[in-house]
C-alpha cells in the first residue's frame, strides 16, 4: 500500500474463486501489497474487491494479475457486460456444484452399508476404495486445492480440515488395504477408512450448496432497482421533432416526454401537461402525486394516465434512483457471513490437531519402546481421523435448516443464518406504516348520504369509473354491486375532482374546494360528518349536484386486523418499536395512537429512514426494518436484521432477510422466538462437538495408556466420529417439535 499523494480512482471489482472469510483476507492482501494501491477491500458476502489506486501506476489488468498471484481471479469487465458474465459464472458454478453434490451422496450410500453392515463379504474394501476413490479424487478435488492455496499463504479453514482429515482416512485406508500384512505380521488388523472420507466430503458439499443457494439472491435486488429506469427515452429536439434515444445518452436540459404508464428514466423539472405519478418506491405511500409545470420528478417512478414533458436536471449516477441503489449495495456489502466465525475456530483448530498429532507420533517413537513407530503411526492417524470436521461441519447448518424449515411452515422465510442467528439479539424494531401497519390501499370507509338517500350512487360510479384518479379506483370498488349509469361531458379538473352531466343536471366529485367555487350548498350533518373524519386523518371527498351536498365519502388505508396484537406483543418482549412513515403528521399520529405505538416520526424520506437506523445501531441497539415497498429498500438493507411483506414489492422481499409471506405483524414475536431456540440448538452443538474432540483426540493419543493400557483403536475413532455427527444432527431435529 502507498501513501496517498495524488489523483486517485475507486472502483468495485468481482472477485472468483474465493470460497471462504480467509480467501477474501488472502485475496485482500494480494491487492493491498501491489504498487499504486491505496487501499484495498474485499467483501466476502458480496465477493466483491473495493480498491482505491493511482491509475498512472497500476491498472485494472494488473489489479487482476495481483489477485491472480493469490491463487483467486479478477472480473475486470465493464460495468455493462459484469453483471451479466458474473451471474452466468455463478449460474455455471452452481450447476457444476450441484451435480457434485448428487454424486459424492450416491457413491457415498454404498460405502457407508458396506462398512456399516457388510465388513464381512468378499472383496469389500475394493468395493468401497471403488466408489469412495472418485469422491474423494474428483469431487472432492477442491477442498484439496483450496487447502493448498491456504497452506501457501500460511493459514487454514475448513476446506484445510476437510483435505487433511479425508485425506489422510484416505490414504491410510489404501495402504491398509493394499498392505494387510504389515498390522498382521506386528499383530494388528488393517481396518480401512473408506466411509469416513466420503461422507465427510459428500456433507461438506452438501452444505457449500445451500450456502451458494442463499447467496444466489444477493445481487437481484440490486438488478430489480436497476430495472426500474427504462433503456430508452424519448427526447423533444429543439425543432419539436421526437427522438428515441438510449438512456446513456440523455444528459441534463434535455426535454424529455413521458406517456401513460411509461417509467420515468432521470430526475427532473415537468415543463408542460400533468398527470399522477406512482411515488411509491419513494414514498411508499399507495396514492399517485399530481404533477404539474414546475413539479419534481423522480427516476423509477410511474407515470399514471396523463402525458407530460419534463426537463432534465440530474441523469446517471446523479438520479435519487442511482443513490438508492448505492446505498442498499454499500448496506448489503457491509454483511459478514456468519461462516467467518467457524472459518476462524477452524483455522485455529486445525494447526493445533496437526501439532496434537505430530507430538503424538514424537512421544510414541521416543517412549513407545519395540513397537513404538508403529503405535505412534496408528496413535497420530487416529488423532486426526477422530479430529474430523464432521462435527463441526454440521453443528450450525442443521440447526439452521430445521430452523428455516420451522419458519417456513410458519410462513417465515428466512434467507439467511446470520439474520436468523441475530434476531435473538433485537431490542429494537423500526416498522414502515404502509402495507406493514396498514393494509397498504386505500379503501372507502364509509359514506354518509344526504337524508339517507342512496338513490343517486349510480351516477356516483358513472363519474368514478371515467376519473384518472387513484381515490376513484376505491370508490367503483366500494360500489361494486350498483350498475353504472349513463353520463356525459366527462371533465376532470386538475388538483379539485371531476363533474360530469346527468339528464341536464351536472354533478361533482371532489375535495370541498370544487364545492366552495361552484357555489355549493353543503348540510351541517354532513359538514359535521366531514370534520369527525379529517379528524381521524381520513381523506374526505364530496359528491354534489349543482345545488348541495348529495354524499360525502370516508376514504383510508385500514390497520391490520392483527397490527395492534403484534405491536402490544412486541412491546411486552421489552423491545423498542418505532414508526416511520412518510405521511402526514396527523395521520401518523392517529394511526400511532390507534395501535399503541409510543414511538413515530412522520414525513420520512427513504434516506432518511436508513439514516435513523443508523442512529439506533450507533445507541448500540440490534435493529431490525420491516417494511414492504421499495422506499423501504435502503433501511432494509442497513439494518442488522431485515423483515419484508410478502404482499409488498419484489424488490423489498429480495433486499430483506426475511419475509411474513402473509404480511401478518404477529409472526415478527415468533421469529424472533425461533432464532432463540435455533440460537441455543446451535450453541448446544457446538459444545457437544468441541467436547467431543476435548476428548477424543487425548485419548485418541493415548493419554490413557500409561494408566491402564488402553490404545483407541482408528475403527473406533472412526465410530466415535460418526457417533459425534448423529448427536449432533439428533439435536438439531428436535427444534422440530418445539412450539
Amino acid at each position: 500500500m502507498v501513501a496517498k499523494n495524488q489523483n486517485t480512482t475507486t472502483k468495485v471489482f468481482p472477485v472468483l474463486g474465493m470460497s471462504c472469510a480467509s480467501c477474501a483476507g488472502s485475496a485482500e492482501n494480494s491487492v493491498k501489497h501491489a504498487p499504486g494501491v491505496i487501499n484495498a477491500s474485499v467483501n466476502f458476502a458480496t465477493g466483491n474487491l473495493t480498491v482505491e489506486y493511482q491509475p498512472d501506476m497500476i491498472d485494472a489488468v494488473k489489479l487482476q494479475k495481483a489477485v491472480q498471484a493469490g491463487g483467486y481471479d479478477l472480473l475486470i469487465e465493464d460495468e455493462i457486460n459484469q453483471q451479466d458474465t458474473l451471474e452466468a459464472i455463478q449460474a455455471q458454478k452452481f450447476k457444476q456444484l450441484k451435480i457434485k453434490t448428487i454424486w459424492a451422496i450416491i457413491l457415498s450410500l454404498p460405502v457407508v452399508a458396506i462398512g456399516m453392515f457388510f465388513m464381512n463379504i468378499s472383496y469389500a474394501n475394493e468395493i468401497m476404495w471403488a466408489f469412495a476413490t472418485p469422491v474423494v479424487i474428483i469431487l472432492g478435488k477442491d477442498f484439496f486445492v483450496n487447502a493448498w492455496k491456504q497452506a501457501k499463504h500460511r493459514s487454514a479453514n475448513m476446506d484445510t480440515l476437510v483435505a487433511l482429515s479425508t485425506g489422510i482416512a484416505y490414504l491410510f485406508s489404501v495402504f491398509n488395504m493394499l498392505f494387510p500384512e504389515f498390522w498382521h505380521q506386528r499383530g494388528l488388523h488393517a481396518h480401512v477408512y473408506f466411509e469416513a472420507a466420503s461422507v465427510v466430503i459428500a456433507f461438506i458439499l452438501l452444505g457449500k450448496l445451500l450456502e451458494e443457494k442463499a447467496k444466489g439472491n444477493t445481487s437481484s435486488a440490486i438488478k430489480k432497482l436497476m430495472g426500474l429506469q427504462p433503456k430508452t427515452v424519448m427526447v423533444i429536439q429543439p425543432d419539436g421533432t421526437e427522438t428515441q434515444v438510449a438512456i446513456e445518452q440523455v444528459t441534463a436540459g434535455d426535454i424529455i416526454l413521458v406517456k401513460p404508464g411509461e417509467k420515468i428514466a432521470v430526475d427532473g423539472l415537468v415543463t408542460s401537461g400533468s398527470s399522477y405519478v406512482d411515488e411509491s418506491m419513494l414514498s411508499g405511500e399507495p396514492v399517485p402525486v399530481l404533477k404539474k409545470e414546475n413539479e419534481k420528478v423522480f427516476a423509477g417512478t410511474i407515470n399514471q394516465k396523463g402525458s407530460f414533458q419534463f426537463k432534465a436536471v440530474k441523469v446517471g449516477k446523479e438520479t435519487m434512483l442511482a443513490h438508492i441503489i448505492k446505498m442498499v449495495q454499500d448496506a448489503q456489502g457491509s454483511k459478514a457471513p456468519v461462516q467467518k466465525l467457524v472459518d476462524k475456530i477452524a483455522g485455529i483448530f486445525v494447526p493445533v490437531v496437526m501439532s496434537i498429532a505430530i507430538i503424538t507420533f514424537i512421544l510414541w517413537f521416543i517412549l513407545g519402546g519395540d513397537n513404538g513407530v508403529v503405535q505412534g503411526l496408528l496413535a497420530a492417524v487416529t488423532v486426526l481421523v477422530i479430529a474430523c470436521p464432521c462435527a463441526l461441519g454440521l453443528a450450525t447448518p442443521t440447526a439452521i435448516m430445521v430452523g428455516v424449515g420451522k419458519g417456513a411452515e410458519n410462513g417465515i422465510l428466512i434467507k439467511d443464518a446470520e439474520s436468523l442467528e441475530l434476531a435473538k439479539r433485537i431490542n429494537a424494531i423500526v416498522l414502515d406504516k404502509t402495507g406493514t401497519i396498514t393494509e397498504g390501499r386505500p379503501q372507502v370507509l364509509d359514506i354518509r348520504w344526504l337524508d339517507k338517500d342512496d338513490s343517486t350512487k349510480d351516477i356516483l360510479l358513472s363519474i368514478e369509473k371515467q376519473s384518472e384518479h387513484p381515490l376513484a379506483e376505491a370508490v367503483v370498488k366500494h360500489l361494486a354491486g350498483v350498475t353504472a349509469t349513463t353520463s356525459s361531458m366527462f371533465d376532470s379538473i386538475t388538483g379539485k375532482g371531476a363533474k360530469a352531466n346527468h339528464k341536464e343536471e351536472t354533478y361533482f366529485v371532489g375535495n370541498r374546494k370544487l364545492l366552495t367555487e361552484n357555489n355549493i350548498a353543503v348540510a351541517d350533518d354532513l359538514l359535521k360528518q366531514a370534520h369527525e373524519w379529517g379528524n381521524q386523518s381520513k381523506t374526505v371527498i364530496w359528491f354534489a349536484n349543482s345545488k348541495q351536498a348529495l354524499s360525502v365519502i370516508a376514504i383510508s388505508d385500514k390497520i391490520k386486523e392483527t397490527s395492534v396484537q403484534a405491536i402490544q406483543e412486541i412491546q411486552d418482549m421489552g423491545i423498542d418499536l418505532y414508526m416511520l412513515t412518510g405521511d402526514n403528521e396527523t395521520t401518523a399520529k392517529a394511526i400511532a395512537q390507534q395501535t399503541g405505538i409510543k414511538h413515530y416520526k412522520a414525513e420520512v424520506l427513504p434516506q432518511h429512514k436508513a439514516d435513523f437506523v443508523k442512529e439506533l445501531q450507533r445507541q448500540e441497539k440490534v435493529v431490525a426494518m420491516v417494511g414492504d415497498g421499495i422506499n423501504d429498500s435502503t433501511a432494509l438493507a442497513t439494518a442488522d436484521v431485515s423483515i419484508a411483506m410478502g404482499k409488498g414489492s419484489d424488490i423489498a422481499m429480495d433486499v430483506a432477510k426475511m419475509t411474513i409471506i402473509s404480511s401478518d405483524l404477529t409472526k415478527i414475536p415468533q421469529a424472533i422466538r425461533l432464532s432463540k431456540q435455533t440460537v441455543a440448538t446451535i450453541k448446544q452443538n457446538l459444545f457437544w462437538a468441541f467436547i467431543y474432540n476435548l476428548i477424543g483426540i487425548p485419548v485418541a493419543a493415548g493419554i490413557l495408556y500409561p494408566i491402564n493400557g488402553f490404545l483407541l483403536n482408528p475403527m473406533i475413532a472412526g465410530a466415535a466420529m460418526a457417533l459425534s455427527s448423529v448427536s449432533v444432527v439428533s439435536n438439531s431435529l428436535r427444534l422440530k417439535w418445539k412450539k
